[in-house]
This record gives structure tokens, sequence and C-alpha cells, in this order.
């Protein structure tokens, strides 16, 4: 196995990795028809077997604190994406990616890693194995049925019918929300302070 910076000849299978390794996670049906590109600097490395990507991670890099990643006082990296593919897992992968990851994220200035994960809790395990702590966390709600979205959203434009909708919940009371919708995934932050490693 080789982790090299990806090239863009590498789309479509960086594209067949990802989507592989979420089919069994809450974000089975984030589907992506390209690779994100950044607006900032970006660290995106695979993990290669012949010619097949095996594993991926990509970081946004703050080029001031707050600009890409939620903390004002510090620059950071974003975590857009990590997956291993499905059949490669528990092989140590996902953590020489970040591995790799971590000394380029320090060599360009950043004081500490955030990502973003739904509630697959091996998940968030992995990221505390790794030195990650969980900070923050919202509700993200999807709005399916009829029934869902009776009273709750309404078009100001005639003849326009919601028929689903996605919305982040950030208040307090996330039992109500839990209990009112049939799709619901509480969205963690976990971060990695650079300074202490």
């Amino acid at each position: 196995m080789i982790i090299r910076p990806y090239e863009e000849y590498d789309e479509k299978s960086w594209l067949r990795c990802r989507v592989l390794a979420m089919l069994d996670t809450a974000y089975y049906d984030n589907v992506l028809k390209e690779k994100e590109r950044y607006g900032n600097p970006a660290i995106e490395l695979v993990a290669t077997e012949g010619e097949e990507i095996v594993g991926l991670i990509d970081i946004e890099l703050d080029t001031r604190p707050g600009e890409v990643c939620s903390d004002s006082e510090r620059r950071g990296g974003l975590i857009r994406h990590l997956a291993v593919h499905p059949d490669k897992r528990r092989q140590g992968i996902g953590r020489l990616l970040l591995l790799e990851a971590l000394g380029r994220a320090r060599t360009s200035g950043m004081q500490y890693l955030e990502a973003w994960t739904r509630d697959d809790q091996w998940v968030r395990n992995w990221y505390a194995n790794v030195g990650f702590r969980m900070v923050d966390s919202y509700l993200q709600v999807y709005l399916e049925s009829g029934d869902q979205l009776k009273g709750m959203i309404e078009s100001k434009v005639p003849q326009l019918h919601p028929v689903s909708v996605f919305a982040h919940y950030t208040g307090s009371d996330k039992a109500y929300v839990v209990s009112k919708f049939s799709r619901v995934h509480e969205t963690s932050r976990f971060d990695l302070d650079l300074m202490e490693l």
C-alpha cells in the first residue's frame, strides 16, 4: 500500500472508494458525482493498492482562524472526507492516512484538526481512539413525508409543494426533535489539538 497525494486522474477511483465506504454509515445517501474542489489550500491524500484507491483523506485548511473551521482563535484544518474501502477496514489505513495528514497540517501551520460526523458509534469511537475529543453537536433532520412536513414547512410560491426537507436543529430540546421526526442524526464535532501532540 502507498499513501500519496491525490491526482486528478484518481477521481473515478476516489469516488468509488468513498461511496462504498459510506454505504453502511449514516451518510449512506451522501453520494458525490465528482470530487469536491476547495477554495482554500487542502491536504488531499489517497491510499492505493495497485491502481485502486482503498482509502482517502481531504482536509481543507484555514488561511486565517475561523475561515473554514469553527474556532475563530486558532488556524485549523477541517476533515472534509475520510474513508476506507469496506473490504480494507481494520487494517490501519485510516490511521496511516491521518498520521501522514497530521505532519502536513503541522507544516502548514495548523493548530488543530476538526472533524464532523454523524451518529455511527464505531466512527465516533475511532476518532476518540486516535486522540480527538467531542466538543459540540447539533441535529440533522430529514422531513420526508407529508405528515412530517404538514404545519412545519410552507411554500410562499403558489403551486410549489415541498416533498422533503433537510434541516439543522441547533436548539436545546433535542429529545423533542428526535421524537417528532423519523430520520434524525446527531452530528458531532471532534477536535484534535496539534499543539499537544
